[in-house]
């Protein structure tokens, strides 16, 4: 039973017995896994009717929320249009739409604008629909554009002729939306994913001149996913096979596609490396004895890694992410002191100058550069605060010029700051914490907060600009965004400190941080939230069965809870590639570990705080069985009276809805629970 005695979903139990490693684990709600049973839509159904009637008191809230957050949203916005050879490209949507329109101008950015791809049109009738956005060919004469309009990320893709404005016949189902061109204008490289394990395993080349495609490469290890891509210079194709900690690239020729591709170096274990060109050499990322990644170059006859020669040595305070190639430029995307910065060098890898920034936290990455030979960088700026901005830096003057700043209607940054302090947490690690408030927000120990944490995969939650918060942050919320290790804000280490035999520092860090924050009085520690989705979902669970009592309510967007189970079966997509990030449960080791922390494994009877877990049942990346079972089992061992919802989204997959004002309902929900689970704590 739950508030109210209101009976929530009770679904039945089936034993399952799993066993390995000799240990015994019981699973109840197993059957759930059923796709095709209608018993299990039924019970997600009747889990989402069980979430509306709980949400009924806030219904009018979640209505208010939504329309404050499309407020927020400038109806008609467009992108900063972007040259690429005779023509600029942009995307705008129109008044009310969910999708955007594809636009281009030909010779000047004023000229008048050609729609080549019309969204709104493309979605009509799907209640589902992403699309790659253009692809254009070499010559700009013939465009192809993925579309999946199922959720799974199984894409389509098709080719205009945008000299007649006609579809050509050709058609590649279920494949991976990105493709690279042959400089013929006719050949075309893509990826395919395999059905079940989802993992994109190989690559074709298909022809428009003979509507054929042809097998080129099957990576058969399946802890490898492969990639194609086409540099900058235009000059070569690349395919990328690429594990947790290894990798390998081929290349080719683009003036000849039906060429061979040539493997660049051999792949070994734990080498990580990545390949750009200026047409006359290239230019290797690489980990080999640089854990922070340094770069290398070589020219185009010698590519084997024995011919490398040392360009921008390793340091251990500055971590290299990614390199682009211009003409007589080389632009690093980099991090320092948990902060990303942007870095100019010569081809030479001499007359370093770093773009400044005055913020005392923000993300700043490379934008969208599709010009070679040019004197200007794009590149994207934005903070806790301060919405995306849009910049050309002049690379010979390093003069700035602003193209254009996201306008957000109803909003004023002057209203509120931001702040960054690290956080020493149990193992003396100094975990940084980005934050955002009201300016006059008094540090008192009153306030209410949302936490918000991922820490998996290397990836960055850079303190970005949310427009949605605000609609917490004027409600008197603290907004807090804690860079836990798992992620690398703070360099490789960081990443490594927080996977496999590590990952129990994640959910340390976001506990420690949280504690920190309430003893430094920016929180009420009765009125604590945290927020977190997919592997930042598992960390929600994790962190829920280790210190229940630290947080009111919790959001778990798509979670990944399940992992032993999960891990453990390799027909589920995208468990072989990732036993370097959690470890492989098939050995013993690595299975204790994961079962100590495995949020579905460790659900006992304790109190629970206010739960609100969302998922799609389309979802390719986290099945929906897998928050369907937690949340039955934690009803089961729930001693407090806290609600604890499911909804399930039966159209979308992992990234949720896919218009732009559905995002927002989403997002509204999550904020009504909040708020509703707030105004009890008060």
């Amino acid at each position: 039973m739950h508030a109210g005695s209101r009976e929530y979903p009770q679904p039945k139990k089936l034993n399952h017995a799993l066993s390995k490693h000799d240990d015994q684990r019981v699973d109840p709600y197993f059957w759930m896994r059923e796709r095709e049973n209608p018993e299990v839509v039924k019970h997600l159904k009747a889990e989402n009717d069980y979430t509306a009637l709980m949400m009924k008191p806030v219904a009018k809230l979640e209505k208010e929320l939504f329309t404050e957050l499309k407020s927020r949203v400038k109806e008609d916005d467009s992108t900063v249009p972007v040259k690429d050879g005779n023509y600029y490209y942009a995307a705008r949507y129109e008044m009310g739409a969910q999708y955007p329109l594809y636009v281009r101008h030909k010779g000047s950015p004023t000229a008048p604008e050609e729609i080549i791809l019309n969204e709104p049109e493309l979605a009509k009738n799907h209640s589902y629909f992403e699309s790659s956005g253009p692809m254009m060919s070499p010559s700009h004469d013939i465009m192809a554009y993925a579309v999946d309009t199922v959720g799974r990320r199984f894409y389509t893709i098709y080719f205009k002729d945008l000299r007649t404005g006609k579809m050509l016949p050709d058609k590649i189902e279920n494949v991976r939306p990105g493709v690279a061109w042959g400089n013929d204008n006719e050949t075309i490289f893509y990826t395919q994913h395999n059905p079940e394990t989802l993992r994109t395993e190989k690559v074709f080349r298909y022809s428009l001149k003979t509507h054929k495609s042809e097998l080129i490469y099957f990576e058969k290890d399946e802890t490898f996913s492969v990639g194609v891509g086409k540099s900058l210079s235009d000059k070569f194709i690349y395919l990328v096979s690429g594990s947790t900690l290894t990798s390998e690239v081929q290349y080719l020729s683009a003036d000849h596609p039906h060429g061979t591709f040539k493997i660049f170096t051999p792949r070994q274990r734990e080498h990580e490396y990545s390949v750009d060109d200026n047409g006359k050499q290239f230019f290797i990322v690489s980990n080999r004895n640089a854990k922070n990644h340094k770069v290398m170059v070589t020219d185009l006859d010698h590519t084997d890694e024995k011919h490398w020669k040392e360009l921008i040595p390793h340091r251990p305070d500055v971590y290299v992410e990614n390199i682009t190639v211009f003409k007589n430029y080389l632009v690093l995307d980099e991090r320092t002191k948990g902060l990303a910065r942007i870095s100019i060098y010569d081809h030479k890898g001499q007359n370093p100058y770093v773009i400044p920034f005055k913020d005392s936290a923000y993300l700043v990455s490379v934008g969208d550069n599709r010009e070679f030979d040019t004197d200007l960088l794009r590149f994207e700026y934005e903070s806790m605060r301060q919405p995306p901005s849009v910049y050309d830096l002049h690379l010979k003057t390093h003069a700035q010029e602003l193209k254009k700043q996201k306008e957000v209607p109803n909003y004023d940054p002057e209203l509120y700051r931001t702040e960054r302090l690290f956080i020493k947490v149990r193992d003396g690690a100094e975990v940084p914490v980005s934050l955002v408030m009201k300016k006059d927000l008094p540090l008192d120990g009153t306030a209410p907060m949302l936490v918000y944490g991922y820490g998996s995969y290397g990836a960055n939650m850079d303190p970005w600009f949310s427009s949605s918060a605000f609609s917490l942050v004027n409600r008197g919320f603290v907004y807090a965004i804690a860079h836990i290790r798992g992620g690398s804000e703070m360099g490789r280490e960081w990443y490594d400190n927080g996977r496999t035999m590590n990952k129990k520092n994640t959910f340390y860090d976001f506990i420690d941080c949280t504690e920190g924050l309430v003893k430094l009085k920016y929180a009420n520690r009765h009125r604590i939230y945290a927020m977190g989705g997919s592997a930042g979902g598992l960390l929600m669970g994790a962190v829920m069965n280790e210190r229940p009592d630290l947080y009111n309510g919790m959001v778990a967007q798509v979670p990944f809870v399940d992992v032993i189970t999960t891990m453990l079966d390799d027909t589920i997509p995208l468990t072989t590639s990732e036993y370097d990030e959690w470890g492989n449960p098939n050995e013993k080791a690595a299975y204790d570990y994961i079962k100590s922390y495995s949020p579905y494994d460790n659900v006992t009877d304790k109190k629970y705080p206010n739960v609100l877990v969302t998922t799609g049942f389309h979802d390719s990346q986290v099945q929906y069985w897998e928050p369907a079972k937690w949340v039955a089992k934690l009803r089961d061992h729930n001693k407090a009276s806290t609600m604890i919802l499911l909804k399930t989204d039966l159209e979308a997959g992992h990234g949720g809805a896919s218009g732009r004002f559905d995002q927002l309902k989403e997002k509204a929900t999550e904020f009504a629970f909040i708020l509703e689970v707030d105004q009890k704590a008060k």
